[in-house]
């Protein structure tokens, strides 16, 4: 038990340890069958985000442990040795706990002053049970990895996306968007030059063994991934080209003569691993020649690499480009592409949205896939990370409901994010954002009430980091200069003198 003197002499700390066990205790003993299906998810949710806000304050305790040189009190090598021995954890969970610690607790100088956490949104999402150890060690993998000559503004407003991301996505899906965010942040720095890639490309073939099967191993530079995906995501789709299913359509996808009750029922039985599905759908490729145009076109586009840059990329030969199947390609490279290419010139309105494009049919056309390429780059199903490739184009308001095939009312969603889009239970909406918006023009999507019970309209920042770090740096650099010219009164003014030194000493540090 606690003494007394915990908690600032009234022993507060030992009331709440006191009626977490008890409140632990009840939920064990009480019986869950009278709960609904609506109240199993909100308890499954309501105590997610008080493990999490529990995992902040572990967080306070490894800081006041190490403060207070506790494991050295006690004999142990390190605080994380402290937490294995005294918790009985596993070593890999103890280095997670202080590393979260490290970079989310909020550490004092030596004169006793509190300073701001290394990741401080970070910290604060913690605090708020938005998120979990899992997305604090993504968040600060990509941190780690940015380049030194950043910024402190870019750092800053990195470390906001991010945590702002984790508030509604998974882990993995952090850790997938700070890949793009580090492409962005520093396009060419991270990036070998011309030369070290031509060194390093190939594609090795090794010894054919008994099996008759042979490995293959190698890097492709970007150009080559560019060209190769557009091909694999046409011919390697389930249910096409499977050589165990006799019945499986072959060749390619938008055959006119293609059976597709016969494609769906080839998808549902097809076992093959994505791995096997890309080997099969190349050899299909090398066998028709994607430089003879036999393969016709995808998804109403034909089948080539497309690739968007802005008129700034263009102009300055500098930066990264985006693929339709979701790769990222230098600037100079894309270049070298387009030489041989038919540009295409897209306009959008001050919202980056395209301008109209009207049609009649339920199809859209491929001059607005085209279009919808170029603005949206992807699934626009927020989290979503799927290529503009693996994308139907979406009516915002569905055709039957009378929504018009205009470019004004379609986006693209992938498969299956399209599929999410209905009127039942657990389905998604969809709309576009209004003129007063942030993020007017794009299309909005409504989480079900299981996933976002305030039902908050969201956008997918996921293809369109360029454009959100290029605001969000304005946006910070537009507070800090307001915050700089507030009057501070001397106490105030040390304080933050001394936390922004602190945090500019770990902004630089390895």
């Amino acid at each position: 038990m606690l003494s007394n003197s915990c908690g600032g002499g009234n022993g507060q700390v030992e009331r709440h340890l006191t009626a977490l066990d008890a409140a632990v205790d009840g939920l064990l003993a009480e019986p869950l069958t009278a709960l609904t299906e609506a109240e199993i998810v909100e308890a499954i949710q309501r105590m997610e985000v008080s493990l999490r806000k529990a995992s902040a304050v572990g967080h306070r305790l490894v800081v006041e442990s190490v403060e207070r040189s506790i494991p050295g009190n006690l004999a142990c090598r390190s605080v994380n040795d402290f937490l294995v021995s005294t918790l009985r954890i596993s070593a890999a969970d103890a280095a997670k706990r202080v590393k979260g610690a490290t970079k989310t607790g909020t550490w004092h100088t030596v004169s006793g002053e509190p300073m701001e956490a290394t990741l401080p949104v970070t910290a604060t999402a913690v605090r708020d049970g938005a998120i979990g150890p899992d997305h604090v060690a993504a968040i600060a993998r990509t941190m780690r990895q940015i380049p030194h000559g950043t910024t402190a503004d870019e750092i800053a407003v990195a470390e906001e996306i991010l945590a702002d991301t984790a508030r509604s996505a998974t882990p993995e899906d952090v850790t997938k968007i700070g890949i793009h965010l580090l492409a962005h942040l520093n396009p060419d720095g991270s990036i070998p030059d011309e030369r070290e890639r031509k060194r390093r490309r190939g594609l090795r073939l090794g010894k054919q063994g008994a099996d008759l099967l042979t490995p293959i191993s190698g890097l492709l530079d970007p150009e080559t991934r560019a060209l190769l995906e557009p091909v694999l995501a046409k011919l390697a789709r389930p249910g096409m080209n499977n050589p165990d299913d006799p019945e499986s359509p072959s060749g390619e996808l938008y055959s006119p003569n293609l059976d597709r009750t016969a494609l769906a029922r080839a998808a549902a039985r097809d076992t093959r691993t994505a791995v096997q599905r890309n080997h099969d759908g190349l050899k299909v490729a090398l066998q028709q020649m994607l430089s003879s145009g036999i393969l016709g076109s995808h998804r109403g586009l034909p089948v080539t690499a497309i690739i968007t840059m802005t008129i700034g990329q263009l102009e300055k030969a500098a930066g990264v480009a985006t693929t339709a199947t979701g790769g990222i390609v230098p600037i100079r490279d894309a270049l070298r592409m387009a030489q041989g290419a038919h540009p295409v010139l897209a306009l959008f309105d001050h919202n980056g949205r395209p301008l109209h494009l009207g049609r009649s049919r339920r199809l859209a056309s491929a001059d607005q896939r085209l279009a919808l390429i170029a603005a949206s780059r992807g699934c626009t199903r927020p989290g979503c990370d799927a290529p503009a490739s693996l994308t139907a184009v979406h009516h915002i308001t569905e055709w039957q409901d009378g929504g018009a095939t205009d470019i004004t009312n379609e986006d693209l969603a992938c498969d299956s994010c399209h599929a999410l889009v209905h009127d039942g239970p657990g389905g998604w909406k969809t709309r576009v954002a209004p003129p007063e918006s942030v993020h007017a023009g794009r299309t909005e999507w409504i989480a079900p009430p299981h996933i976002d019970p305030d039902r908050r309209p969201r956008v997918n920042h996921r293809h369109h980091l360029d454009q959100l770090v290029a605001r969000e740096t304005a946006r910070h650099r537009t507070a800090c200069s307001a915050d700089m010219r507030r009057p501070r009164n001397r106490s105030e003014q040390a304080t933050h003198t001394v936390a922004a030194g602190e945090a500019a000493r770990d902004d630089n540090a390895p």
